[in-house]
Protein backbone atom coordinates (compact mmCIF):
# COMPACT_ATOMS: atom_id res chain seq x y z
CA UNK A 1 0.00 0.00 0.00
CA UNK A 2 1.24 3.46 -0.81
CA UNK A 3 1.48 5.69 2.21
CA UNK A 4 1.99 9.09 0.55
CA UNK A 5 -0.91 9.15 -1.86
CA UNK A 6 -3.20 6.50 -0.44
CA UNK A 7 -3.44 6.32 3.32
CA UNK A 8 -6.55 4.68 4.82
CA UNK A 9 -6.71 5.17 8.57
CA UNK A 10 -5.08 2.11 10.12
CA UNK A 11 -7.30 0.35 12.60
CA UNK A 12 -4.45 -0.23 14.95
CA UNK A 13 -3.64 0.06 18.66
CA UNK A 14 -1.57 -1.22 21.57
CA UNK A 15 -0.86 -0.36 25.16
CA UNK A 16 1.49 -3.21 25.90
CA UNK A 17 4.60 -1.97 27.71
CA UNK A 18 8.00 -3.42 27.03
CA UNK A 19 11.55 -3.12 28.28
CA UNK A 20 13.68 -2.51 25.20
CA UNK A 21 17.35 -3.26 24.72
CA UNK A 22 18.77 -1.22 21.87
CA UNK A 23 20.97 -3.27 19.56
CA UNK A 24 23.25 -1.39 17.21
CA UNK A 25 24.65 -3.16 14.17
CA UNK A 26 27.78 -1.24 13.22
CA UNK A 27 27.33 0.52 9.92
CA UNK A 28 29.54 0.04 6.91
CA UNK A 29 30.52 3.63 6.28
CA UNK A 30 32.72 5.63 3.97
CA UNK A 31 35.68 7.37 5.58
CA UNK A 32 35.42 10.19 3.04
CA UNK A 33 32.57 12.04 4.76
CA UNK A 34 32.67 11.42 8.52
CA UNK A 35 30.41 14.40 9.29
CA UNK A 36 27.61 12.98 7.14
CA UNK A 37 28.04 9.55 8.71
CA UNK A 38 27.79 11.03 12.20
CA UNK A 39 24.68 12.96 11.18
CA UNK A 40 23.08 9.80 9.78
CA UNK A 41 23.66 7.85 12.99
CA UNK A 42 22.36 10.71 15.14
CA UNK A 43 19.16 10.77 13.09
CA UNK A 44 18.77 7.00 13.40
CA UNK A 45 19.36 7.01 17.14
CA UNK A 46 16.96 9.92 17.71
CA UNK A 47 14.30 8.29 15.53
CA UNK A 48 14.35 5.09 17.57
CA UNK A 49 13.02 7.01 20.58
CA UNK A 50 10.88 9.58 18.77
CA UNK A 51 8.84 7.05 16.79
CA UNK A 52 9.02 4.07 19.19
CA UNK A 53 10.85 1.95 16.66
CA UNK A 54 11.73 -1.66 17.13
CA UNK A 55 14.24 -1.53 14.28
CA UNK A 56 15.57 0.83 11.66
CA UNK A 57 17.76 -0.07 8.67
CA UNK A 58 19.32 2.65 6.53
CA UNK A 59 21.35 2.83 3.34
CA UNK A 60 22.81 6.02 1.85
CA UNK A 61 24.72 6.18 -1.42
CA UNK A 62 26.57 9.14 -2.92
CA UNK A 63 28.24 9.44 -6.32
CA UNK A 64 27.79 5.75 -7.03
CA UNK A 65 29.41 4.61 -3.77
CA UNK A 66 28.16 3.50 -0.38
CA UNK A 67 28.23 6.30 2.18
CA UNK A 68 26.50 4.41 4.99
CA UNK A 69 24.70 1.12 5.64
CA UNK A 70 23.58 0.24 9.15
CA UNK A 71 20.86 -0.99 11.48
CA UNK A 72 19.65 -0.11 14.98
CA UNK A 73 17.29 -2.11 17.19
CA UNK A 74 16.18 -5.71 16.97
CA UNK A 75 14.27 -7.95 14.60
CA UNK A 76 13.00 -10.21 17.37
CA UNK A 77 13.72 -10.12 21.08
CA UNK A 78 17.42 -10.84 21.42
CA UNK A 79 17.99 -10.89 17.66
CA UNK A 80 19.61 -7.68 16.40
CA UNK A 81 18.44 -6.14 13.16
CA UNK A 82 21.12 -6.29 10.49
CA UNK A 83 21.46 -4.53 7.11
CA UNK A 84 21.23 -7.80 5.18
CA UNK A 85 17.74 -8.65 6.48
CA UNK A 86 14.93 -9.13 3.96
CA UNK A 87 11.57 -7.34 4.04
CA UNK A 88 8.66 -6.63 1.71
CA UNK A 89 9.14 -3.81 -0.78
CA UNK A 90 5.52 -2.71 -1.32
CA UNK A 91 4.95 -0.14 -4.05
CA UNK A 92 8.53 -0.48 -5.28
CA UNK A 93 6.94 -3.13 -7.49
CA UNK A 94 4.87 -0.36 -9.11
CA UNK A 95 8.12 1.40 -9.99
CA UNK A 96 9.45 -1.79 -11.53
CA UNK A 97 6.27 -2.37 -13.54
CA UNK A 98 6.24 1.19 -14.87
CA UNK A 99 9.93 0.87 -15.78
CA UNK A 100 9.22 -2.39 -17.60
CA UNK A 101 6.33 -0.74 -19.43
CA UNK A 102 8.62 2.05 -20.62
CA UNK A 103 11.34 -0.43 -21.59
CA UNK A 104 8.76 -2.19 -23.77
CA UNK A 105 7.84 1.19 -25.26
CA UNK A 106 11.52 1.77 -26.09
CA UNK A 107 11.59 -1.68 -27.69
CA UNK A 108 8.46 -0.85 -29.75
CA UNK A 109 6.53 -3.69 -28.12
CA UNK A 110 3.96 -1.27 -26.69
CA UNK A 111 2.80 2.31 -26.82
CA UNK A 112 1.72 4.32 -23.79
CA UNK A 113 -1.37 5.20 -25.81
CA UNK A 114 -2.39 1.56 -26.32
CA UNK A 115 -5.82 0.99 -24.86
CA UNK A 116 -6.61 -1.61 -22.22
CA UNK A 117 -9.12 -3.06 -24.69
CA UNK A 118 -6.20 -4.37 -26.75
CA UNK A 119 -5.55 -6.87 -23.96
CA UNK A 120 -8.71 -7.03 -21.85
CA UNK A 121 -11.62 -5.90 -24.04
CA UNK A 122 -14.25 -6.99 -21.51
CA UNK A 123 -13.11 -4.64 -18.75
CA UNK A 124 -15.34 -1.59 -18.21
CA UNK A 125 -14.15 1.50 -20.10
CA UNK A 126 -11.35 -0.54 -21.67
CA UNK A 127 -11.64 1.45 -24.93
CA UNK A 128 -11.22 4.74 -23.06
CA UNK A 129 -8.29 3.89 -20.76
CA UNK A 130 -4.71 3.77 -21.99
CA UNK A 131 -1.69 2.07 -20.50
CA UNK A 132 -0.46 5.53 -19.55
CA UNK A 133 -3.70 6.12 -17.64
CA UNK A 134 -3.04 2.96 -15.67
CA UNK A 135 0.57 3.84 -14.95
CA UNK A 136 0.00 7.46 -13.89
CA UNK A 137 -3.20 6.79 -11.91
CA UNK A 138 -5.59 8.70 -14.16
CA UNK A 139 -7.78 5.77 -15.25
CA UNK A 140 -10.64 6.44 -12.84
CA UNK A 141 -10.89 2.82 -11.70
CA UNK A 142 -11.84 2.50 -8.05
CA UNK A 143 -9.16 1.33 -5.63
CA UNK A 144 -10.12 -2.13 -4.38
CA UNK A 145 -8.06 -1.52 -1.21
CA UNK A 146 -10.78 0.78 0.14
CA UNK A 147 -13.64 -1.57 -0.59
CA UNK A 148 -15.17 -3.50 2.33
CA UNK A 149 -14.44 -6.86 0.74
CA UNK A 150 -10.70 -6.22 0.91
CA UNK A 151 -10.45 -3.75 3.79
CA UNK A 152 -12.42 -5.95 6.17
CA UNK A 153 -11.19 -9.21 4.67
CA UNK A 154 -7.52 -8.47 5.19
CA UNK A 155 -8.09 -7.51 8.82
CA UNK A 156 -10.14 -10.58 9.68
CA UNK A 157 -8.16 -13.03 7.53
CA UNK A 158 -4.58 -11.72 7.25
CA UNK A 159 -3.31 -15.05 5.90
CA UNK A 160 -5.86 -15.28 3.08
CA UNK A 161 -4.54 -15.50 -0.48
CA UNK A 162 -6.16 -13.11 -2.97
CA UNK A 163 -6.00 -13.66 -6.73
CA UNK A 164 -5.44 -10.86 -9.27
CA UNK A 165 -8.77 -11.71 -10.86
CA UNK A 166 -10.57 -11.17 -7.53
CA UNK A 167 -8.87 -7.83 -6.99
CA UNK A 168 -9.58 -6.57 -10.50
CA UNK A 169 -13.21 -7.64 -10.25
CA UNK A 170 -13.67 -5.74 -7.00
CA UNK A 171 -11.99 -2.63 -8.41
CA UNK A 172 -13.76 -2.41 -11.76
CA UNK A 173 -17.18 -3.46 -10.46
CA UNK A 174 -17.40 -0.33 -8.29
CA UNK A 175 -18.43 3.09 -9.64
CA UNK A 176 -15.66 4.92 -11.47
CA UNK A 177 -13.95 7.62 -9.42
CA UNK A 178 -14.01 9.94 -12.45
CA UNK A 179 -14.15 9.94 -16.24
CA UNK A 180 -10.91 8.39 -17.53
CA UNK A 181 -8.13 10.91 -18.01
CA UNK A 182 -9.89 13.80 -16.25
CA UNK A 183 -8.44 13.53 -12.73
CA UNK A 184 -5.80 11.87 -10.57
CA UNK A 185 -6.73 9.11 -8.12
CA UNK A 186 -4.27 6.59 -6.69
CA UNK A 187 -5.61 3.08 -7.26
CA UNK A 188 -3.98 -0.31 -6.78
CA UNK A 189 -6.45 -1.67 -9.36
CA UNK A 190 -4.46 0.04 -12.12
CA UNK A 191 -1.27 -1.86 -11.43
CA UNK A 192 -2.92 -5.25 -11.07
CA UNK A 193 -4.30 -4.79 -14.58
CA UNK A 194 -1.00 -3.39 -15.85
CA UNK A 195 0.93 -6.30 -14.36
CA UNK A 196 -1.18 -8.83 -16.23
CA UNK A 197 -0.69 -6.87 -19.47
CA UNK A 198 3.09 -6.79 -19.00
CA UNK A 199 3.08 -10.51 -18.31
CA UNK A 200 1.24 -11.12 -21.58
CA UNK A 201 3.59 -8.90 -23.59
CA UNK A 202 6.67 -10.49 -22.00
CA UNK A 203 5.35 -13.96 -22.77
CA UNK A 204 6.32 -15.29 -19.34
CA UNK A 205 5.15 -15.12 -15.73
CA UNK A 206 5.54 -11.65 -14.27
CA UNK A 207 8.13 -12.68 -11.67
CA UNK A 208 10.31 -14.14 -14.45
CA UNK A 209 9.84 -11.00 -16.53
CA UNK A 210 10.93 -8.92 -13.53
CA UNK A 211 14.15 -10.92 -13.30
CA UNK A 212 14.86 -10.52 -17.00
CA UNK A 213 13.95 -6.90 -17.54
CA UNK A 214 14.45 -5.31 -14.09
CA UNK A 215 16.37 -7.24 -11.44
CA UNK A 216 19.13 -8.41 -13.77
CA UNK A 217 19.77 -5.08 -15.51
CA UNK A 218 19.60 -3.21 -12.18
CA UNK A 219 21.98 -5.75 -10.57
CA UNK A 220 19.55 -6.51 -7.73
CA UNK A 221 20.73 -9.71 -6.05
CA UNK A 222 18.31 -9.79 -3.09
CA UNK A 223 15.01 -8.85 -4.72
CA UNK A 224 12.56 -11.50 -5.85
CA UNK A 225 8.88 -12.31 -6.11
CA UNK A 226 6.98 -15.01 -4.26
CA UNK A 227 3.53 -16.53 -4.65
CA UNK A 228 3.41 -17.33 -0.92
CA UNK A 229 4.07 -15.15 2.17
CA UNK A 230 7.60 -16.58 2.28
CA UNK A 231 10.54 -14.33 3.20
CA UNK A 232 14.01 -15.86 2.92
CA UNK A 233 16.46 -15.66 5.81
CA UNK A 234 17.66 -13.43 7.31
CA UNK A 235 14.22 -11.93 8.00
CA UNK A 236 13.33 -8.58 9.52
CA UNK A 237 10.35 -9.56 11.68
CA UNK A 238 7.39 -7.20 12.02
CA UNK A 239 4.76 -6.74 14.72
CA UNK A 240 1.50 -4.84 14.74
CA UNK A 241 -1.70 -4.05 16.61
CA UNK A 242 -3.71 -2.92 13.60
CA UNK A 243 -6.36 -5.60 13.99
CA UNK A 244 -7.44 -4.40 17.45
CA UNK A 245 -10.69 -2.75 16.37
CA UNK A 246 -11.57 -5.47 13.87
CA UNK A 247 -11.21 -8.07 16.63
CA UNK A 248 -13.01 -5.86 19.18
CA UNK A 249 -10.11 -5.95 21.63
CA UNK A 250 -10.51 -3.30 24.37
CA UNK A 251 -7.80 -0.69 24.74
CA UNK A 252 -7.14 -1.97 28.26
CA UNK A 253 -6.07 -5.38 26.94
CA UNK A 254 -2.48 -5.65 25.64
CA UNK A 255 -2.48 -6.62 21.97
CA UNK A 256 0.63 -6.81 19.82
CA UNK A 257 1.01 -9.66 17.34
CA UNK A 258 3.63 -10.87 14.89
CA UNK A 259 2.68 -9.87 11.36
CA UNK A 260 5.80 -10.94 9.47
CA UNK A 261 4.08 -13.61 7.40
CA UNK A 262 0.70 -12.05 6.79
CA UNK A 263 -0.23 -12.71 3.18
CA UNK A 264 0.54 -9.66 0.99
CA UNK A 265 -1.31 -11.03 -2.05
CA UNK A 266 -3.94 -8.27 -1.79
CA UNK A 267 -1.36 -5.52 -2.26
CA UNK A 268 -0.73 -6.00 -5.99
CA UNK A 269 -0.64 -8.48 -8.85
CA UNK A 270 0.86 -11.93 -8.37
CA UNK A 271 4.46 -11.88 -9.54
CA UNK A 272 4.95 -8.36 -8.17
CA UNK A 273 4.61 -9.30 -4.50
CA UNK A 274 8.27 -9.08 -3.60
CA UNK A 275 10.95 -9.04 -0.94
CA UNK A 276 14.17 -7.04 -0.96
CA UNK A 277 16.91 -5.70 1.28
CA UNK A 278 18.03 -2.16 2.01
CA UNK A 279 20.90 -2.22 -0.52
CA UNK A 280 18.64 -3.26 -3.39
CA UNK A 281 16.00 -0.73 -2.39
CA UNK A 282 18.50 2.12 -2.57
CA UNK A 283 20.04 0.79 -5.79
CA UNK A 284 16.60 0.56 -7.41
CA UNK A 285 15.79 4.22 -6.86
CA UNK A 286 19.28 5.23 -7.96
CA UNK A 287 18.81 3.33 -11.23
CA UNK A 288 15.34 4.77 -11.76
CA UNK A 289 16.47 8.32 -11.04
CA UNK A 290 19.32 8.21 -13.54
CA UNK A 291 17.32 6.32 -16.17
CA UNK A 292 19.74 3.40 -16.30
CA UNK A 293 17.28 1.16 -18.16
CA UNK A 294 15.46 3.71 -20.31
CA UNK A 295 15.83 6.12 -23.20
CA UNK A 296 15.93 9.83 -22.39
CA UNK A 297 12.36 10.19 -23.60
CA UNK A 298 11.10 7.38 -21.41
CA UNK A 299 13.01 8.70 -18.40
CA UNK A 300 11.31 12.06 -18.86
CA UNK A 301 7.96 10.29 -19.10
CA UNK A 302 8.65 8.44 -15.86
CA UNK A 303 10.05 11.11 -13.57
CA UNK A 304 9.28 14.41 -15.30
CA UNK A 305 6.80 16.96 -13.88
CA UNK A 306 4.21 15.91 -16.42
CA UNK A 307 1.22 16.05 -14.06
CA UNK A 308 2.10 19.17 -12.08
CA UNK A 309 -1.10 21.16 -11.63
CA UNK A 310 -3.27 18.27 -12.80
CA UNK A 311 -6.12 16.80 -10.79
CA UNK A 312 -8.59 18.13 -8.25
CA UNK A 313 -10.37 17.06 -5.10
CA UNK A 314 -13.85 15.58 -5.44
CA UNK A 315 -16.30 14.97 -2.58
CA UNK A 316 -16.98 11.38 -3.62
CA UNK A 317 -13.34 10.50 -4.35
CA UNK A 318 -11.22 10.11 -1.24
CA UNK A 319 -7.96 9.78 -3.19
CA UNK A 320 -8.49 12.47 -5.83
CA UNK A 321 -6.25 15.48 -5.47
CA UNK A 322 -4.35 18.20 -7.25
CA UNK A 323 -0.69 17.39 -7.86
CA UNK A 324 1.86 20.05 -7.02
CA UNK A 325 5.49 20.64 -7.91
CA UNK A 326 6.60 20.73 -4.27
CA UNK A 327 5.33 17.26 -3.47
CA UNK A 328 3.37 14.36 -4.85
CA UNK A 329 3.35 15.00 -8.53
CA UNK A 330 3.06 11.46 -9.81
CA UNK A 331 5.16 10.21 -12.67
CA UNK A 332 4.91 6.65 -13.95
CA UNK A 333 5.23 4.40 -10.92
CA UNK A 334 7.11 6.99 -8.88
CA UNK A 335 6.34 9.96 -6.65
CA UNK A 336 8.29 13.17 -6.92
CA UNK A 337 9.02 15.65 -4.18
CA UNK A 338 10.76 18.58 -5.79
CA UNK A 339 14.03 17.17 -7.18
CA UNK A 340 13.68 13.84 -5.34
CA UNK A 341 12.23 10.68 -6.94
CA UNK A 342 10.52 8.51 -4.31
CA UNK A 343 8.78 5.23 -3.60
CA UNK A 344 7.47 3.62 -0.43
CA UNK A 345 5.79 0.72 1.30
CA UNK A 346 3.36 0.38 4.21
CA UNK A 347 2.39 -3.13 5.26
CA UNK A 348 1.80 -5.15 8.41
CA UNK A 349 3.40 -2.89 10.98
CA UNK A 350 6.36 -1.75 8.92
CA UNK A 351 7.07 0.93 6.39
CA UNK A 352 9.85 2.11 4.14
CA UNK A 353 10.74 5.14 2.05
CA UNK A 354 13.41 5.16 -0.65
CA UNK A 355 14.43 7.79 -3.12
CA UNK A 356 17.12 9.36 -5.22
CA UNK A 357 18.32 12.84 -6.01
CA UNK A 358 19.53 12.43 -9.60
CA UNK A 359 21.14 15.88 -9.81
CA UNK A 360 23.55 15.03 -6.98
CA UNK A 361 23.72 11.24 -7.48
CA UNK A 362 22.42 10.54 -3.98
CA UNK A 363 20.16 7.65 -2.94
CA UNK A 364 18.59 7.01 0.47
CA UNK A 365 16.54 4.07 1.75
CA UNK A 366 14.90 3.62 5.16
CA UNK A 367 13.03 0.60 6.57
CA UNK A 368 11.40 0.62 10.02
CA UNK A 369 9.39 -1.60 12.35
CA UNK A 370 7.54 -0.58 15.52
CA UNK A 371 7.31 -1.26 19.25
CA UNK A 372 3.96 -1.56 21.07
CA UNK A 373 4.23 2.03 22.31
CA UNK A 374 3.94 3.29 18.72
CA UNK A 375 0.27 2.25 18.57
CA UNK A 376 -2.54 4.22 20.20
CA UNK A 377 -5.73 2.89 21.78
CA UNK A 378 -7.35 2.47 18.37
CA UNK A 379 -4.31 1.04 16.67
CA UNK A 380 -3.27 4.11 14.74
CA UNK A 381 0.39 5.08 14.55
CA UNK A 382 2.52 7.81 13.09
CA UNK A 383 4.24 6.51 9.97
CA UNK A 384 7.90 7.23 10.59
CA UNK A 385 9.92 6.42 7.48
CA UNK A 386 8.97 9.55 5.46
CA UNK A 387 10.10 11.85 8.28
CA UNK A 388 13.30 9.87 8.81
CA UNK A 389 13.95 9.92 5.07
CA UNK A 390 13.36 13.67 5.06
CA UNK A 391 15.88 14.18 7.88
CA UNK A 392 18.47 11.99 6.18
CA UNK A 393 17.95 13.60 2.80
CA UNK A 394 18.38 17.09 4.20
CA UNK A 395 21.49 15.97 6.11
CA UNK A 396 23.29 14.50 3.10
CA UNK A 397 21.92 16.95 0.52
CA UNK A 398 21.53 20.28 2.34
CA UNK A 399 19.74 22.93 0.36
CA UNK A 400 17.09 20.69 -1.23
CA UNK A 401 14.64 21.57 1.58
CA UNK A 402 12.76 18.30 1.26
CA UNK A 403 9.56 18.15 3.31
CA UNK A 404 7.34 15.08 3.39
CA UNK A 405 3.94 14.67 5.09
Amino acid sequence: MHKFLSRPAPRIAATLLAVVVLFVTPGVASAEDPSSVSAIERIMHRSMATYHLKAIIVRVRSNGRNLYTGAFGDSMTGVPATPDMHFRNGAMAFTYMATMLLAFVDQKKLSLNDKVAKFFPDLPHANEISLKNLANMTSGYADYVYEPEVLDGTLLQPFRRWTPQELIHIGVSKPMMFVPGTNFGYSHTNYVILGLILQRVAGMPLDEAMKKYIFGPMHLSQTQGFTTPQIPEPVLHTYSSERREALHIPASVPFYEESTFWNPSWTTVEGAVQITDIADMAASMEAVGNGALLSKGSLKAQIGPNLVGFGHAEPKCRVCRKLTAAFNYYGLGVINAGPWVLQSKLFAGSDATAGSLPAKRIAVAVEVTYLPAAFDDKGNFNIASPKIFEALANAVAPGTSLKLP
